[in-house]
């Protein structure tokens, strides 16, 4: 009986946690629509644009991206497309390992990460305080 007591416990925590996340994501993506970013693009630009373990601005591999964004490489590689499109990124080839690709914010993608910054951050302190 205790047993699943602590299951039923549990499972309802899961539910809310994910309820939490579901409810913040639409709201970040509510608040950064009008600029044209959803929240996975504002992840993107805020990985690149806060920096790597080298600095801030210093450009990351697609791998150290994908490490620290919650989304498969597919979708990674379908959103990088789509920021570089819009000029908020941009890719190069690796000079020592053709197969790898260094990923950088152009002027244009940190002056709209500094913009919707507070957005962002506005929801996430109206969703996550208690």
């Amino acid at each position: 009986m205790a047993a699943d007591t602590a299951g039923a416990r549990l499972e309802q925590r899961w539910r809310g946690i994910l309820a939490l996340h579901s409810r913040t994501v639409c709201e970040i993506d509510r608040a950064l629509h009008p600029h044209g970013l959803c929240a996975s693009d504002f992840e993107v630009l805020e990985v690149l644009v806060s920096g790597t373990p080298d600095g801030p601005g210093v450009p990351c591999r697609v791998q150290d991206i994908a490490e620290r964004v919650h989304l498969s490489q597919s979708a990674l590689s379908r959103l990088l497309g789509r920021l570089e499109r819009e000029e908020l990124v941009e890719r190069t080839v690796c000079r020592e390992d053709r197969r790898g690709v260094w990923v950088a914010p152009t002027a244009r993608g940190r002056e709209l990460y500094a913009l919707v910054r507070p957005l962002q951050r506005e929801v996430l302190s109206r969703t996550l305080t208690d």
